[in-house]
């Protein structure tokens, strides 16, 4: 299989060779390889290289059918479908994810070397949470694609494609922390059900999502500095110009908190 997932051996050009990848569990595998020979020196960084592409950004599978999220079933737990269709929802949100990790990679040029390593790191996480959650819905009888899904992440992603301070602010700091407060339910529900692995993986998933999240906040007091804006203030503003979803709670503090979200910017999330 090695041969297969060959890519360029410059880190920005590979994270775009794998966005561009349209069959989600070369993805996933392509992008575990690339952080592997990442970490054994195989694979050269440019940074300012200003790249194009004329190839469709994310490359996706023609299944899941793509609709408007309140078309999306609803996650019943009560049969094994309901909680095949939930687990789907999950695979389809960590596919995303990954293109998300990979578009910060690529897009965006002229950051510091730890910027692109740390986002190779999170592509490579949710490649394995992809992965998890699609192997747990072989189990059940199912497969990614099996059942329409929305694409609510990479809307956002678009929308902020042009300026890197909206993408961090309102992406992995936003739509993605949101995960934060919402894993812990979903986790209790699968148990609740009698799916032990499910929960297993969801464990997993929030552990390395809280490190996802300290990732976007890390490198958004970094752009805040350099554009002498105050975080607080410049995330307000952020979200009203790109219509980012307004947060409700109940919030998950403890995992926000410990994902770098600062006491203002938690007493301005209100409860």
């Amino acid at each position: 299989m090695q041969p297969t997932l060959t890519s360029p051996l410059e880190l920005r050009r590979a994270a775009l060779h794998w966005l561009a990848e349209c069959d989600a569990a070369r993805k996933a595998a392509g992008v575990r390889q690339l952080a592997q020979d990442w970490s054994t020196g195989k694979i050269e960084l440019d940074s300012h290289s200003e790249l194009q592409t004329e190839l469709p950004v994310p490359g996706r599978p023609e299944k899941p059918e793509l609709v408007a999220p309140r078309l999306v079933k609803r996650r019943s737990m009560v049969t094994p479908e309901g909680r095949a269709i939930l687990i789907h929802a999950l695979t389809h949100i960590e596919f995303n994810a990954i293109n998300l990790a990979l578009d910060a990679i690529w897009r965006f040029p002229g950051m510091p070397p730890a910027y692109y390593a740390d986002w190779l790191r999170v592509a490579d996480e949710e490649a394995l949470h992809y992965s998890l959650l699609a192997g747990h819905l072989r189990v059940l009888g199912y497969s990614y694609g099996d059942f329409p899904a929305h694409s609510s992440l990479w809307e956002m992603a678009d929308k902020t494609r042009s300026d890197i301070l909206a993408r961090i602010a309102l992406v992995p700091r936003t739509m993605e922390a949101r995960g934060l407060d919402v894993v812990p339910a979903i986790r209790d529900k699968l148990a609740q059900a009698g799916d032990r692995e499910a929960a297993e993986i969801m464990d997993i998933i929030l552990r390395d999502e809280i490190g996802h999240v300290a990732i976007g906040n890390r490198w958004y007091a970094y752009l805040c500095e350099q554009r002498g804006l105050e975080p607080v203030a410049a995330y307000a503003q952020l979200a009203g110009a790109y219509a980012a979803p307004v947060m409700r709670g109940p919030f998950n503090v403890e995992a926000r908190r410990a994902a770098g979200f600062g006491e203002a910017e938690l007493s301005a999330l209100g409860s």
